[in-house]
């Protein structure tokens, strides 16, 4: 059983190995070789690689929209896929301008597409978020198929709600990442409960 939040050495960051408690999982040294001779492939070696630069090129100074942008760049993306909320449509309208602006061709698809009633999927009306009401779906596989069938190279996902993103991920054909996800509670920060988890939502998160 690996347990890295909890410890409070991470001599993994230095390769200190004197360091590294005996269950760290940087000890298995046979299956970090298989892990690192994974790096070797050559779509995983790109990724990899530009996003190191990425990183250490933007840190502290590049915010995520700026990233993800000079992201695709560096790996020669030209199509991205954008997969939205519909409760973040503004948000994905603003994103696409500034892609399309820096020359980016741009494939967004809402999470309402298909228009597939609750029902479908064993939903009753008492369950909906507004009963009496013809509530559809979010169509993540949708979204990801759709994106697949236009070709993308890089899709991002803004907004999607918990279980639908891991569904897009699951289909997306194309490497994903995040622009940023829901949580209406915090206002889309959804660190923010974990930083008050000693505070205001102590009995909230702790039983």
């Amino acid at each position: 059983m690996y347990g890295c939040a909890n410890c409070k050495v991470h001599g993994c960051r230095e390769q200190n190995y004197e360091k590294m408690p005996k269950n760290c999982p940087s000890r298995d040294r046979e299956f970090q070789e298989e892990n690192k001779l994974l790096y070797l492939d050559e779509e995983n070696y790109k990724l990899a690689h530009n996003s190191a630069l990425v990183e250490s090129e933007g840190y502290c100074r590049l915010t995520r929209v700026e990233e993800i942008m000079e992201f695709a760049k560096k790996n020669n993306f030209t199509k991205i896929g954008l997969a939205f909320c519909v409760g973040l449509r503004n948000e994905a309208e603003i994103f696409t301008k500034i892609l399309e602006n820096r020359e980016f061709e741009v494939c967004s698809i809402i999470c309402k597409n298909g228009s597939v009633s609750k029902e479908f999927i064993g939903i009753s009306d008492c369950e909906k978020v507004r009963p009496g009401t013809n509530e559809v779906i979010c169509n993540p596989i949708g979204q990801a198929r759709l994106l697949n069938k236009m070709g993308t190279q890089l899709n991002v996902m803004l907004g999607l709600c918990v279980g639908h993103d891991s569904l897009f991920m699951k289909y997306s054909e194309a490497p994903a990442t995040v622009l940023a996800v829901k949580d209406r509670v915090t206002g889309h920060n959804p660190l923010a409960p974990l930083y008050i988890s000693d505070t205001y939502y102590h009995k909230k998160l702790f039983k």
